[in-house]
């Protein structure tokens, strides 16, 4: 199961917020010259840029210097930030503004500010030894919507649930006959009504799930999974139903009985499901891997594992899934041969980063100046769409994910068409030098 375009760059934020958070947290200054600010949609940008004002009174009067110097000098870069926003952005605002210490004892002014990709409904403006990233945590949970259908003999509740807001769509009731024993001719005549009225009810809950659980804009389910509910059969008849949208059937979660319909067989619903939703994002990353490693066993040779394979072929544009650890912690150099102008890219795991301290070239021995230096991951992140490909982070919680990633050095890909990637070793991008890290 594939995620779709939109799915996919709310994860990669979804990791960038998580990787955001890890720095923020680590940072340390000394006093109390960190900012952390947050404003959420419709806040007025002049209100804040008062309470500033009002803050940069008060800390003139700190008797510390030093701390007095640096909390002025927070509170002005915070206002200079904000002279770049007229109005607070829809999603609202974040801003992280002060003078940390790097590890190497250095003092390094650091100032970050971001619409978030989804909206903050927190207002915080604090001024301490460290950023306060709590707020953030908030925008990490999953806003994952689920649909859920409780059919039963009396009728129909459409609804949806996200995080712990449910929502009911739509609701209808039915009167289907019961079946009775009136003898003669007419009992057959009867079972017929009975069977073309319970045809038509269901038809009906499947035109209406269509309705309310498809995108018309890009003709995808609109919801990450669906539980159908009932006490009667009816939920298992739509579920193998014709007239079930098939797109709708391969969401299908769950099919649970509850003792009710209508909202309360809702909240029945959700309860009984609560695990099963819960695991949704760790299934799907489990059906991703498990696609991986079908791939492998029937040796397709749509597959490519290991860092440099695997950045080969990206440059190919023959990934159409790269899949990566969320934690591969590799470091990509671009490294310049000034004698011979030629551009060299080498990939570090941690331990050979630490102990590499100048880069040389194995054929002439020059040494090598280096251009840029980025994690990989974070490069994965802001190039994955030039190579045509989707980006998936995964964990190594889950039995595949860690096996995947202990076996397979947590990087590699599922290719759009078959490629033996042993043919490329001795061939190189011109103008490219790859090693093997390993």
């Amino acid at each position: 199961m594939m995620t779709d375009g939109h799915d996919n760059d709310k994860n990669i934020e979804i990791w960038k917020i998580k990787k955001l958070i890890k720095a923020l947290e680590a940072a340390r200054g000394n006093g109390t010259s960190m900012i952390s600010l947050i404003m959420p949609p419709r806040d007025q940008v002049s209100r804040v840029t008062k309470m500033l004002g009002d803050e940069f009174g008060t800390a003139s009067n700190i008797k510390s210097r030093v701390n007095r110097q640096s909390v002025l000098g927070a509170i002005t870069s915070a206002q200079q930030r904000l002279k770049l926003y007229n109005k607070v952005p829809p999603n609202g605002l974040v801003l992280y503004t002060g003078t940390i210490m790097t590890e190497d004892g250095k003092e390094k002014k650091v100032t970050i500010d971001f619409e978030p990709f989804r909206p903050i409904n927190a207002s915080l403006y604090l001024c301490d030894n460290k950023f306060h990233t709590e707020a953030l945590n908030e925008l990490l949970e999953s806003d994952d919507k689920f649909g859920f259908i409780i059919m039963d003999g009396n009728g129909t509740l459409f609804g949806t649930l996200s995080g712990n807001t449910r929502e009911v769509l739509h609701k209808f009731s039915v009167d289907l006959p019961k079946k009775h024993g009136r003898g003669g001719q007419s009992a057959l005549r009867f079972a017929r009504l009975r069977m073309e009225k319970r045809h038509n009810y269901v038809r009906k809950t499947a035109e209406l799930a269509t309705q309310f659980y498809i995108n018309p804009a890009t003709s995808q389910p609109n919801v990450s999974g669906l539980i159908l509910a009932g006490s009667a059969d009816f939920k298992t008849e739509l579920s193998q139903s014709d007239m079930f949208d098939p797109r709708l059937q391969a969401k299908i979660l769950n099919v649970v009985d509850v003792s009710y319909g209508g909202e309360n067989g809702f909240n029945q619903a959700i309860e009984l499901s609560a695990e099963i939703l819960a695991n949704v994002k760790f299934i799907q990353e489990k059906k991703l891997i498990g696609k991986y490693f079908e791939e492998i066993s029937q040796d397709t040779g749509k597959y490519v594992f290991g860092v440099d394979d695997t950045l080969k072929v990206l440059e190919m544009g023959a990934i159409e899934t790269l899949i990566v650890w969320e934690n591969l912690d590799m470091t990509r150099y671009v490294l310049k041969n000034n004698t011979s102008g030629e551009t060299i890219i080498k990939h570090l795991n941690k331990e050979q980063d630490t102990v590499q301290s100048n880069f040389r070239d194995p054929a002439t021995n020059a040494e090598l100046e280096i251009q840029d230096k980025l994690p990989l991951l974070e490069w994965f992140a802001n190039e994955y769409r030039r190579f045509g490909c989707s980006l998936e982070f995964v964990t190594n919680k889950s039995q595949e994910g860690s096996q995947f990633c202990r076996g397979f050095g947590g990087i590699g890909g599922i290719l759009r068409y078959q490629l033996d990637v042993r043919a490329f070793d001795d061939l190189s991008d011109e103008g490219e030098f790859y090693e093997d890290s390993d």
